[in-house]
């Protein structure tokens, strides 16, 4: 067996300071982290092939027992062990998952007292550590106040990062909701608007070397957290704002004695193949319960991002309903003031209506009344666990298939505490759940089987209100697959086949992009559940070929390949589902993005659809054999799709 670490012992100074180094490496070598603990203050370290991806950067944690972010040592014994792990999911971007990583594990000291344990996981692709908090003496909880957790990085570093918002602001007082415009290629020693940063971060180094940044396995537990961007260029894991929730809660993270806080993750590479491909937030967790049954996931209609709250009515759904069935998709989402405007014993008759033409029905759900201004309902119902329940068990008994809530609170304990009390009690009565205006899903697929999707993210919404959401539209969809999206599922409500923004296609924000760029978002933006943008009228002004497109697109996939892009220029990627691949690919720059491709994943000599756009965006489809390789010009704001 390879030996997997090594303990070096070093004389400093005269001989006055002894200090430990304690070293890691990923099963292939290639990847290699440094523990040391010079000055007694405890660092670590991240190399790829040698280079320096992390620097010295310090590590510890502030209770309210103790302060255990200084005068700490690393004590003999480490203990390491290889984990070689294997499972299946249907809901991320890989269906089946091979998990190889050495683990270290530190006791690390304070004085002569025994402080905490330090676990670091190291794949070939990916970093990942967390602490194990003790007892103190007859302190059997505590209060986690924050984290000395850093990450440094070379000085020539540019990042792409998504500021958070302040608390209690935007619409009806409903932020933090991680929805804030990404910065690019920006240079640190930043904080964002003050506030810091949002899980995931990514980071671009020199030599194309990349780093994504997050934290995963974030439960009931734990609070979630973001980056606190320092002057130095240190980023330093931070605690929830006060003002979240209301004020409702404490920042600190109360805990029993022992525990695990979440795990921090590094994903590197050279390249961006290992950030678009990781799979490091699923690793690292296991399912917190059973499914009660094997969920159903697949394509929805969503009528809300057209037409807005005034059209969800009973009319109007049962259209889309028909549409749906058109379409051959399995749901509709009924979204905001259904329970006024519809009615409960009507959308019991929608339910059944759908359930006649094959179409279940999602329902929305404001999380709350006491952290947002939202004047849309239902309201008051998430965040009480009688009315929950009472409401879960009704939606049961009528064959709704899952929920939509939205407008949450930040990240404080008991609001991470809520999403888990929602989707394990969903669970009991058979609804998969999606998250909007909500926080980052955290290794959630594999926690909780009944999760489907979060937003997380500027979604499609925003093209309704603004016109500059649309001109920005293909930037931001050059950036989802290398940040938000690659670390879980992204509920975007996006592929709208409408030219405008409106309900006659005529009016509105227009749209930039072109319809084969619709299609190519499909593909790229992966979440299990999808409920695209489209409309009615889309039967009849739609092209053809698009419609056909979006009859048989899956939702699921089994296999991911990162082929080629920059975050915020261009992005191509492949998809398989079954043994059918998609290969698309879209454009942000202002001008033709031409790039010869490497077909490996498909089967040389036999025919395949592709989906291109000419230089006014106008898209066809042709039937063409496949090559080992493909030519592609990929025209602003347009898009190439290849299916075999």
């Amino acid at each position: 067996m390879k030996k997997i670490f090594s303990v070096l012992m070093m004389t400093l100074a005269f001989g006055q300071i002894q200090a430990r180094e304690v070293k890691v490496a990923s099963p292939d070598g290639h990847v290699v982290v440094t523990l040391n603990d010079e000055a007694n203050v405890l660092v670590y370290n991240v190399a790829l092939n040698g280079k320096t991806f992390v620097e010295n950067s310090k590590l510890g944690f502030v209770t309210n027992l103790k302060d255990y972010s200084k005068n700490l040592t690393l004590a003999e014994g480490e203990q390491t062990r290889e984990i070689n792990e294997n499972y299946s999911l249907r809901n991320i971007k890989k269906s089946h998952v091979e998990y190889k990583a050495n683990e270290l594990t530190c006791v690390v000291m304070q004085g002569n007292e025994k402080a905490f344990n330090l676990q670091f996981r190291v794949s070939n692709t990916d970093v990942a550590f967390r602490y194990q908090l003790l007892p103190v003496g007859e302190n059997l909880c505590c209060n986690v106040l924050s984290e000395a957790s850093e990450f440094r990085f070379p000085s020539t570093t540019t990042t792409f990062l998504c500021p958070q918002a302040e608390p209690m602001h935007g619409f009806a007082a409903t932020s933090p909701s991680y929805e804030t415009s990404y910065t690019l290629d920006d240079k640190m020693g930043k904080n964002g608007w003050g506030q810091g940063y949002t899980f995931p971060c990514l980071f671009h180094e020199a030599n194309d070397g990349w780093v994504l940044v997050s934290e995963t396995g974030v439960d009931s537990r734990y609070v979630g957290s973001r980056l606190l961007g320092k002057a130095d260029g240190t980023y330093q894991i931070g605690f929830p704002q006060a003002g979240e929730m209301n004020g409702q809660g404490s920042t600190s993270a109360a805990v029993m004695l022992p525990s695990y806080t979440p795990w921090r993750t590094i994903t590197l590479g050279y390249g961006l193949k290992n950030i678009v491909e990781t799979t490091v937030p699923f690793d690292l967790v296991e399912p917190l319960y059973e499914a009660s049954q094997e969920y159903k996931y697949g394509k929805g209609m969503w009528s809300w991002i057209i037409q807005m709250d005034s059209y969800t009515t009973f009319d109007e759904q049962k259209r889309y309903i028909d549409f749906a069935a058109a379409m051959g998709y399995q749901s509709i989402l009924v979204d905001a003031l259904w329970d006024t405007q519809i009615g409960r014993d009507r959308i019991a008759e929608l339910a059944r209506y759908g359930a006649s033409k094959g179409v279940a029905l999602y329902l929305w759900y404001n999380s709350n009344g006491t952290w947002n201004h939202a004047p849309q309902g239902p309201r008051g119902i998430m965040n009480n666990t009688i009315a929950r329940k009472k409401d879960m068990k009704w939606m049961k008994e009528i064959g709704i298939r899952g929920i939509k809530v939205d407008f949450f609170g930040g990240d404080k304990q008991p609001m991470i505490k809520l999403y888990e009390d929602i989707l394990s009690d969903a669970n009991d009565y058979g609804l998969l759940v999606i998250f909007h205006g909500c926080t980052l899903p955290r290794g959630w697929e594999r926690m909780y089987p009944n999760y489907a999707a979060s937003e997380a993210v500027l979604a499609s919404e925003n093209m309704h209100f603004t016109q500059g959401a649309c001109d920005a539209e293909a930037l931001n969809g050059c950036l989802h697959p290398f940040i938000r999206n690659t670390v879980g599922s992204m509920d975007f409500g996006g592929s709208t086949l409408n030219k405008h923004y409106s309900r006659d296609n005529v009016h509105g924000n227009t749209r930039r992009t072109s319809d084969v760029y619709a299609l190519a978002t499909a593909v790229l933006f992966q979440s299990a559940v999808q409920h695209f943008a489209m409309a009615p009228n889309n039967l009849e002004d739609a092209p053809k070929w698009a419609l056909e497109f979006m009859k048989q697109v899956p939702t699921t996939w089994d296999e991911v390949k990162f082929v080629d892009g920059y975050p915020g220029k261009y992005v191509i990627m492949a998809r398989r589902s079954g043994d059918k691949w998609y290969v698309a690919g879209i454009n942000a720059t202002d001008k033709p993005v031409t790039k010869k491709i490497a077909l490996d994943m498909l089967s040389a000599g036999k025919t395949a659809q592709l989906y291109t756009d000419d230089a006014k965006l106008n898209g066809n489809v042709k039937t063409q054999r496949v090559g080992k390789t493909l030519k592609v010009t990929i025209p602003t704001n347009g898009a190439f799709v290849l299916v075999q």
